[in-house]
């Protein structure tokens, strides 16, 4: 469950933590052909940025090395969602790319942290629109019941958008 004192109190910050805290959020294009994918996120909470390792070759790696661009990224977890805007940019910073490295990535890099396919992508989040519930699976089915019962709309948590 979400921690709605958190919600409203530092949006931003918990929407880092909920992204940090994810296995992989998914990652838009500024082709509007190219759908979203799955990408796994690197926050740095000090800075409020989102790095991605990506692939130089590969569609969204090639589109953003030829141009910088605002993009969307959703994160969707049980309790919490957000549709956050922002700018994505290559980012081949090594000390940066030493930072977030693990086991993890170097499975998908045999060459290393200087694989020529290795592109680090630079998410830098501008605003966001953020949904947030505190309700258990009981709580959720709770206030559906009353919704209906009642003939207005379940309380299932809040939504905001926040500048980041």
């Amino acid at each position: 469950m979400a921690d709605l004192k958190k919600f409203d109190e530092n949006p931003q910050q918990q929407l880092l933590e909920e992204i940090k805290g994810a296995r992989c959020v998914m990652l838009g294009s500024p082709d509007h052909d190219q759908h979203m994918q799955p990408m796994a996120p690197q926050v740095d909470l000090d800075a409020g940025v989102i790095y991605f390792y990506s692939d130089n070759t590969s569609e969204l790696g090639s589109t953003i090395m030829a141009r910088p661009a605002s993009v969307h990224m959703c994160h969707i977890e049980k309790d919490y969602q957000a549709c956050v805007k922002g700018m994505l940019s290559p980012h081949n910073d090594p000390a940066t790319i030493e930072k977030f490295w693990n086991p993890m990535v170097d499975a998908w890099y045999p060459g290393g942290k200087t694989d020529p396919k290795m592109l680090m992508l630079k998410f830098e989040p501008h605003d966001a629109a953020v949904w947030a519930s505190d309700k258990s699976s009981i709580g959720f089915m709770f206030e559906v019941a009353k919704a209906n019962i009642k003939g207005e709309m379940p309380d299932m948590g809040k939504s905001k958008e926040i500048q980041l």
